[in-house]
């Protein structure tokens, strides 16, 4: 019987399933900026870790604000290391419509998320956030309404616990005061959600979508496989 749900953000509440690499991936393909998928990837992964190193997130920062920072680091890795060649003016353009265009699809997905944990509410069934963050994932929940349906939010950057280490779920567990037993995991990404919840004997809903990489799981490992938020309930 399930007692409560732990739910993953990034890829999972936000993004329905798409890795967040891949989102990026798919704007700049639809905005048209010039650019090489893999000279994209790297300029993803230096933007991620020129956040980290710099602390440029801070816990104030909406999501709005934080994916500008996203895309402003990304063009500016591609610019200075000869990706792109375009004036101030098109990089501002460029730097526009992908901003633009991506949170407007966030705040569709969001909304669709909320109707789902809304229902879960009603239904009387304690849920809590598990995710790794950049210290500012309160602040990018009230944006999107999810405030009001968890009853504890376990970030990586205020715990000091990032995914896979099942001991964040393990947290989780605790604030939901529940057996692992009693308790889904729901998570798009399946080393980091999927593996630790079975891990500590929860069940695991993996939310399939469009990974960074092309990689095959065994299926059989879930206890659900999902492509929709709303095959939870």
């Amino acid at each position: 019987m399930i007692k409560g749900f732990l739910f993953d953000y990034g890829g999972t509440l936000d993004t329905a399933g798409c890795h967040w690499g891949k989102m990026l991936w798919h704007a700049y393909e639809k905005v048209g900026v010039p650019v090489a998928e893999q000279d994209f990837r790297d300029a993803y992964v230096y933007a991620e870790r020129r956040i980290d190193r710099e602390g440029s997130v801070t816990a104030d920062f909406t999501f709005y604000r934080t994916l500008g920072v996203k895309l402003q680091f990304q063009l500016e890795y591609l610019l200075d290391n000869g990706k792109l060649s375009a004036s101030n003016e098109q990089m501002k353009e460029w730097h526009r419509e992908l901003h633009e265009s991506l949170y407007a699809r966030v705040k569709e997905i969001t909304a669709h998320s909320c109707e789902v944990l809304d229902e879960l509410k009603k239904q009387h069934i304690p849920m809590v956030l598990v995710s790794n963050f950049y210290g500012n994932v309160e602040a990018v929940l009230q944006e999107f309404g999810f405030t009001p349906y968890f009853k504890a939010v376990i970030e990586s950057a205020r715990v000091g616990i990032r995914k896979p280490d099942p001991r964040i779920y393990e947290l989780g567990v605790e604030a939901l005061g529940l057996a692992p037993e009693d308790v889904v995991v729901v998570g798009d990404s399946f080393p980091k959600d999927i593996v630790p919840a079975k891990t500590l004997g929860c069940k695991a809903y993996w939310f399939k979508g469009e990974g960074w990489k092309d990689e095959n799981y065994d299926e059989s490992i879930p206890d659900r496989v999902i492509t929709d938020i709303r095959e939870v309930i």
